[in-house]
């Protein structure tokens, strides 16, 4: 175990860094949240500069105990709010722009993954807070998608700076999302007017399924440290990455375009079994992991970082709140955002 003041700018706090955990900040004893969030407030410049090395941080000691003192918590730490886009998996709303983390079965793992970074604008800061810590596992994992791009084969980094990665979605009530709640529009003519303006592509199956495809870069620079960071959901959502019963189970009943998520390259082209599996083994190799405590915070700097989630036993009550919202414009993205494949 390593324990420094890590700078000048960061010497507020002291980190404690282990093989394989994220960065770790022992938080003094509080009698009082408003004792905590003066603390907060005080050491943000120190937290913000670790969070810049480590892409994320947990923050350990806290008297965080439901939502309304991780909300609290939350305006120390997040000035602007960031909003949920284009919608993917369920979530509980818990009000003041603080959410479950997710409400998938605790069974089912959640790969690594940088928030709505298929969106034209996405939180830059994602803070995590614990309420309920569960049983077994359920740790919220994270990645260093600089140390990723850097271990990723350079070939296949090539072929993605140039042409970016396409995601195709398929919107209905029988799998994935149903188009209103991934738009929050009753209306398919709200659906085309938000997908008009964020370079969206779509077409309607019929009146209740819709399909989308959109381009977008698959590596960008940070646009604070200037570091470029592996930053997409290629393997996330490509059908290679599903359990193989589920694949197949998914294929026959809505045919190999029909799936829910389905990626490419930019240029339409279908990445190779190995060639995906290439890139979830450097997502594994990344992967750091603490159990949660209750009254933990993790601050992910969702440009540098990457998030997922183990599955687990017993109660569990993640919170999540996003923040800081940054423009793909402003993150020099090696491809520009399309409704069309690259080279057409």
């Amino acid at each position: 175990m390593t324990t420094y003041a890590p700078s000048p700018a960061a010497a507020g706090i002291t980190v404690v860094r282990e093989p394989g955990k994220p960065a770790l900040v022992h938080t003094p004893a509080f009698d009082t949240m408003a004792e905590a969030t003066a603390w907060l407030s005080a050491q943000l410049p120190a937290i913000q500069a670790e969070l810049h090395r480590s892409g994320a941080v947990m923050l350990r000691g806290l008297p965080v105990t439901d939502t309304e003192t991780f909300a609290e918590a939350r305006d120390a730490l997040i000035a602007q709010r960031a909003g949920y886009k284009e919608k993917a998996t369920p979530r509980s709303d818990f009000g003041e722009g603080v959410f479950s983390s997710t409400d998938l079965p605790a069974a089912q793992a959640i790969r690594l993954h940088n928030e709505n970074s298929y969106t034209l604008d996405f939180p830059g800061v994602l803070l995590f807070g614990c309420v309920t810590a569960p049983e077994t596992g359920g740790a919220t994992t994270v990645g260093d998608m600089r140390k990723a791009l850097a271990m990723l084969p350079q070939d296949l980094v090539a072929r993605f700076a140039e042409a970016g990665w396409l995601l195709v979605r398929n919107y209905s009530d029988l799998a994935g999302m149903p188009w209103r709640k991934a738009f929050s529009s009753e209306e398919p003519a709200g659906a085309e007017e938000y997908c008009d303006a964020h370079a969206i592509g779509y077409e309607w199956l019929d009146e209740d399924t819709l399909r989308t495809r959109q381009r977008r870069s698959a590596i960008i620079t940070h646009p604070v440290t200037g570091e470029r960071s592996w930053f997409n959901h290629f393997a996330f959502w490509n059908a290679r990455s599903l359990d193989e019963d589920v694949r197949e189970v998914l294929t026959d009943t809505f045919g190999e375009d029909g799936l829910p998520f389905d990626t490419r390259l930019g240029d339409g082209t279908a990445l190779t079994d190995a060639e995906v599996d290439a890139i979830n083994e450097v997502y594994q190799a990344v992967t750091v992991r603490e159990s949660w405590q209750a009254g933990d915070l993790m601050l992910v700097d969702n440009i540098l970082c990457a998030h997922g989630r183990e599955s687990y036993t017993g109660d569990r009550k993640i919170v999540v709140a996003m923040g800081e919202p940054v423009r793909l414009s402003d993150c020099s993205p090696t491809t520009a955002p399309s409704t069309t494949l690259y080279g057409r």
